[in-house]
């Protein structure tokens, strides 16, 4: 059974954002053509997104030294588990899908934390004999979606930056839904939107 991950990285609904009203545009396109597919929709707001923090490396440094899970202090078990909760559901999807706003030409800092948990040496990614890196996830479609006031056609720190990442773990089917220029043109905002949308309902069909 194919697992569709949806991932928000905004604090509002489709209701005040303009990449979470795409996205709930493309859900239900996705699942009027897949219905029996698992859909799994979570939003980093509302959820604990463990950042890499000095717990988190003491932890880890810990673990390879040999000493057991349940010696490490409460708050290092707690955040090793979180991190480990999302690799592996991130690994458990067939799909994904990441929707965010585009913030200070960067990507919101819950997303970011949420993609260092896809990142894993030894699970996503590993080192040849000659130390160069090569990617695990081969098997899996994703799809960014991406609202900005200016006009960047991919080429914002922010989509560079998640194309590059999911490509060096090895995601080659990689599509890109942008709604973007809608503070440069406000009075285009409505058509921007439109069109936006009609994309997300052919990509809900086809992806």
């Amino acid at each position: 059974m194919t697992k569709l991950l949806i991932v928000r990285a905004h604090p509002y609904t489709g209701e005040a954002s303009r990449s979470m009203a795409v996205t709930d545009v493309f859900i239900e396109s996705y699942r009027q053509e897949n219905p029996n597919d698992v859909i799994e929709d979570i939003n980093l707001y509302e959820m604990a997104v463990p950042e890499i923090d000095r717990h988190l490396l003491n932890a880890w440094k810990s673990l390879s030294e040999g000493i057991a899970f349940d010696e490490l202090e409460e708050e290092q078990q707690e955040k090793v588990s979180l991190f480990n909760g999302y690799t592996e559901n991130f690994l458990s999807a067939d799909k994904i899908v990441i929707a965010n706003p585009l913030w200070n030409l960067n990507v919101p800092a819950r997303l970011k934390a949420w993609i260092d948990t896809t990142n894993v040496a030894g699970k996503t990614f590993k080192y040849d004999e000659s130390g160069h890196p090569y990617g695990l996830v081969n098997d899996k479609k994703m799809l960014h979606i991406q609202s900005s006031g200016g006009v960047y056609a991919g080429k914002d720190p922010a989509s560079v930056y998640i194309k590059t990442i999911f490509n060096f773990i090895g995601v080659s089917d990689f599509q890109e839904l942008f709604a973007e220029g809608m503070d440069h043109a406000p009075e285009s905002a409505p058509q921007i939107m439109a069109d936006a949308i009609e994309k997300s309902i052919h990509l809900g069909k086809t992806f």
